[in-house]
């Protein structure tokens, strides 16, 4: 049975929701808060380097509950989708190193106005990639993302798209990752989770809000929109999945404010709407 509320022990700040904060500064903030888990992005990770962002990570004491992010298979070359395949092999040891076993995949865009092809390109990587990250045991969470994404960051748009690209392989090696920006539209969305039991590998909260006048930071603070979050968490859970639920918010007003004030919110917010 699905608990009423989450706990808090489950809350993980995904990095981007404090973009301005360094990787030293948003686990300071997340200690500082008891908010015991964070998801971390790569280019935040190059900053400081691998090695150091290990190192804050392991004597914080927090847990990791995914790195954002793999993908990008499709482009209009060969030598630009091996670059792309290449890239994907190095976050998979990142992954490895860093303490987490789930590399969340954005699966690319149709570069070339072919988005048939470009969704090959996405299997066809996938595929690539699979025995690579299974020998660092590491899982490829196939994220679709809503179809307004589909020109700039990924043909996977549905859940029941992203499912049957992980049915294709053993649960421990590919599963999807949920998240309620992206598929809280969908007609088939609770029979799509409830298809993917066992395979879940994340799940991500956030809101749904109009106007939307940026795609990219586009997200709202739970509970200052329209997404069923606590239905669609409860789905979650009955479909399997009781591990950490990542906070990822790209909005330009929460960013320009202080992040110590944006962990109270999320803890608030986590409480009332998740």
């Amino acid at each position: 049975m699905a608990t009423e509320k989450p706990l808090l022990e489950n809350l993980s700040l995904n990095q981007i929701t404090t973009e301005y904060w360094s990787l030293k500064e948003a686990v300071d903030g997340c200690v500082k808060a008891d908010i015991p888990w964070i998801s971390l992005w790569r280019h935040k990770i190059d900053e400081i380097g691998l090695s150091e962002s290990k190192k804050i990570i392991t004597d914080s004491g927090l847990k990791l509950s995914s790195l954002c992010r793999g993908g990008m298979f499709p482009a209009v070359t060969a030598e630009q989708r091996q670059k792309s395949l290449d890239d994907n092999r190095r976050a998979v040891e990142e992954a490895a190193e860093l303490g987490t076993d789930v590399l969340v995949l954005v699966c690319g865009s149709a570069p070339d106005r072919d988005i048939h092809t470009s969704r090959k390109w996405v299997e066809e990587g996938i595929e690539q990639l699979v025995p690579f990250a299974e020998s660092y045991g590491v899982k490829l969470g196939i994220e679709p993302l809503h179809p307004m994404y589909a020109a700039d960051r990924s043909v996977v748009v549905s859940l029941g798209q992203a499912n049957k690209m992980a049915e294709k392989y053993n649960a421990n090696q590919v599963g999807v990752v949920v998240d309620v920006f992206h598929v809280w539209w969908d007609p088939d969305l609770y029979n799509q989770i409830e298809r993917a039991k066992g395979r879940i590998l994340g799940f991500h909260v956030s809101d749904w809000s109009v106007p939307i006048t940026d795609t990219f930071k586009a997200r709202h603070m739970m509970g200052d929109g329209v997404i069923e979050i606590r239905r669609i968490r409860q789905a979650v859970e009955q479909a399997g999945y009781h591990g950490p639920i990542e906070v990822e918010i790209m909005n330009q007003a929460l960013w320009d404010t202080p992040g110590d004030e944006v962990l109270s919110l999320i803890k608030e917010r986590f409480v009332e709407h998740v």
